[in-house]
């Protein structure tokens, strides 16, 4: 392996003094197992596996802050099927826990969910790596020596993806790192000068360097952006729809190796953006003009922006990232003429027919909204597959709506914050008085239908469209107890519903809405 030439004096990557004996071959036997470390704290295991397998205990914690934050999240899978603090993935490209099983002799149930497991199997693959690389005794005490095994472990097949993991990697180590895991340890990682020994990934271009197999190296479509293509099988070329809204993501996975994951044939998912947390740098993966497949139903008119993270860990959602992702956002609705509402920028499970709870109750949507426009949180979303019984302690996109329609109603629940208080519940039980319903102070379906329909009483039927459909959508949605697509146009679907729901309330099932249905959704039924 070429390298540059540099003294063979180094400074150690850390002392891990007499408790830690260094082993001189890359496995070990079950004395040296999880099961001996499991009352380490998350800094013993570090020490331990670094020692146990000859790799620098800086460089380990480096590559956990940057994949997990030092954050397990309870066992379960990234976006790529990745586990635990570093991220052992188990996919049909790469088997990085399959391969820390065979070297440690853990289980993969074991390196899913135990740390110091996860961490010790990390430690196995990246010497295996290193070992397979040619670095000797000397190269291993140097951790400017470690790139390429980085690179690889990065377990991206596009060398600009994988020198960005690594890239990212060192950057940790230069500026060091203090993370509190969730048992509250505190982990720190101390800035250190260290010169990252690339090798043959010296002349592998940068992303920011034109490391890019298309034309250019910066997007075209936003001119801030990186650009680094997703495979042609993870989206669809061209638009069915105009483009109309914009669907706010969280990776639950690294940024590299967000961007890796679109690069693999066998995903079937992209974005068009992708967001880092440390600093707001973007990188385009699919062209605005093409379909991304990253929000089921929502592909076809909507850009879909991911943000590197993970839903249950707000450490994720710097500043940075809010006003990166918020200038983009900006500019999207500027060229595309979209609304700068909470209508038309929405969260991945506000989407209809989704399944997913992205971007969570830790995204901060007044301050991104407020960055977005100035609006001061936007319009809230009203627009759900379903209408989740709501109550006192309950949290999330659905209060806000709810908060929102009460005080539309003049029902003061205060301001709309997305948390159930005791404002709220008092506004719900005067709301429930009014509409002679009982008065529990839950929103349940029967509120839910009140407050959505609330209004004027247009006469609607097939053909028609616009803002009276969409409330008409959403309170038969609630009504019904099943999903009525909410797009503002009166289609058989709709009409069917209208039917249905008519039938239901002993109404003239005639599919046309006029003043007794409303009447009946308005008061509960």
């Amino acid at each position: 392996m070429h390298r540059h030439p540099r003294s063979r004096t180094r400074t150690t990557a850390l002392v891990l003094g007499t408790a830690f004996a260094v082993l001189s071959t890359g496995t070990a036997g079950p004395s040296a197992t999880a099961a001996t470390a499991a009352h380490d704290t998350v800094s013993h295991s570090f020490a331990r596996a670094g020692a146990e397998f000859d790799v620098p205990r800086d460089l380990l914690v480096a590559i956990g802050y940057g994949e997990s934050r030092l954050d397990p999240h309870g066992g379960r899978p990234s976006h790529a099927n990745g586990y635990g603090m570093m991220h052992l993935v188990s996919n049909p490209r790469s088997h990085t826990l399959e391969r820390a099983a065979e070297l440690t002799g853990e289980t993969p149930t074991a390196l899913r969910h135990d740390t110091a497991a996860n961490i010790r199997g990390a430690a196995a693959v990246l010497r295996s790596y290193a070992d397979r690389l040619g670095l000797d005794a000397d190269d291993r005490d140097d951790a400017g020596a470690w790139y390429p095994v980085v690179a690889e472990y990065s377990g991206s097949r596009n060398e600009s993806t994988a020198r960005l993991y690594a890239d990212s990697v060192y950057d940790f180590l230069a500026h060091g790192v203090r993370a509190t895991t969730t048992a509250g340890e505190a982990v720190t990682l101390r800035p250190r000068a260290v010169r990252p020994d690339r090798g043959r990934y010296a002349d592998v271009p940068a992303l920011d360097e034109g490391g890019s197999a298309a034309a250019g190296t910066l997007s075209t479509d936003y001119p801030p952006a990186l650009w680094a293509p997703a495979n042609s099988g993870n989206y669809t070329v061209g638009r069915t729809s105009a483009i109309s809204a914009i669907v706010v993501h969280v990776t639950q996975g690294s940024y590299a190796g967000s961007i890796s994951w679109f690069q693999n044939p066998d995903s079937n998912v992209s974005a068009h953006y992708v967001i880092r947390s440390s600093d707001g740098q973007v990188t385009q993966t699919v062209r605005d003009k093409d379909t991304a497949y990253h929000a089921r139903s929502g592909n076809p008119y909507s850009v879909g922006i991911e943000h590197e993270g993970y839903v249950d860990n707000p450490a994720w959602f710097t500043d940075a990232m809010y006003r990166s992702s918020a200038a983009l956002t900006r500019h999207l609705a500027d060229k595309y003429g979209i609304p700068k509402d909470r209508a038309h920028i929405v969260g991945h499970s506000e989407v209809p027919n989704n399944d997913h709870t992205d971007p969570g109750p830790n995204w901060n949507w007044s301050y991104y909204m407020q960055l977005v426009g100035g609006s001061g949180g936007g319009t809230a979303n009203l627009d759900f597959p379903s209408y989740d019984t709501l109550r006192s302690g309950s949290t999330g996109p659905q209060v806000t709506a709810a908060q929102t329609l009460l005080n539309a109603q003049g029902f003061s629940a205060g301001t709309a914050d997305g948390v159930f208080g005791t404002r709220t519940v008092t506004a719900v039980k005067a709301f429930q008085s009014a509409r002679g319903l009982s008065a529990d102070g839950v929103v349940g379906r029967q509120t839910w239908t009140a407050l959505l329909s609330a209004g004027t009483k247009p006469v609607l039927r097939e053909g028609s469209s616009g803002a009276d459909v969409r409330r008409l959508q959403r309170s038969l949605t609630a009504a019904l107890s099943r999903t009525v697509g909410i797009d503002g146009m009166f289609g058989s679907g709709t009409a069917q519903a209208v039917r249905d729901y008519q039938s239901s309330r002993a109404l003239t099932a005639d599919g046309i809405v006029g003043t007794a249905t409303w009447t009946a959704l308005q008061s509960g039924r």
